[in-house]
């Protein structure tokens, strides 16, 4: 994993705007009939540029209207940022973020047909920021360095059980200031998140998805 050297890992303060209105999106309540076939990037170098969605298990992308709420509360521009995209599937969080200026954006997918998909749209948008790792996304975060990512984005296979490890794992490599990204059927569960040293930072519901993002406390 590449780390910067030059510059400390930009924290977003006082960046956070108002969270647009997500309550009629559907997130990953689609049914298998209305997923769509594509997803585009809403902002950024490829605003509007297409990112397939296979047909695979549990696959659900994140619609526009949540990510444009995200986006919103991280602010609009990544610039120098490291990123995490656990669970890739279409790579719809991660390309957003290179999109706005992402520094490194690691993609963490294993599904092989998942992954040949993106590594064709990484070499189709020349994204140079990007690395596509196949691997589980536990595992991986297991192994990687301590706080050495400023944002994590988490989006497992609906109702699996991952996100509560997920999150626990997210929160050893995200610095401190620094932020998950949670999508999930319900709202994290807030004992488990202060053991974890995360704080509720903003939230809202897309039909049957709950998503949030969450801070990595700060020591006094």
């Amino acid at each position: 994993m590449k780390a910067r050297a030059t510059t400390p890992a930009r924290r977003p303060t006082g960046r956070v705007a108002t969270p647009a209105s997500a309550t009629s999106a559907s997130g990953r309540g689609h049914t298998a009939s209305t997923l769509p076939h594509e997803v585009r990037v809403i902002g950024g170098v490829w605003k509007r540029s297409k990112l397939p969605v296979a047909d695979r298990p549990g696959l659900r992308p994140t619609p526009d209207r949540v990510r444009v709420t995200l986006f919103n509360w991280l602010g609009q521009t990544l610039a120098g940022w490291r990123c995490v995209d656990a669970f890739a599937g279409s790579g719809a969080l991660g390309f957003e973020a290179a999109s706005r200026g992402a520094a490194e954006v690691v993609m963490v997918e294993r599904d092989p047909v998942l992954v040949a998909s993106l590594t064709a749209t990484r070499q189709r948008l020349s994204a140079a920021t990007v690395r596509i790792d196949r691997a589980d996304a536990l595992q991986w975060m297991a192994r990687a360095p301590a706080a050495s990512f400023d944002v994590v984005f988490l989006d497992p296979p609906f109702d699996s059980p991952l996100l509560a490890p997920a999150l626990l794992a997210a929160a050893r490599i995200v610095v401190d200031g620094g932020f998950v990204y949670a999508e999930g059927p319900e709202s994290a569960d807030p004992p488990a998140l202060a053991a974890a040293g995360l704080e509720p930072w903003r939230a809202g519901r897309a039909g049957a998805v709950r998503f949030e993002l969450l801070r990595k406390a700060t020591p006094a």
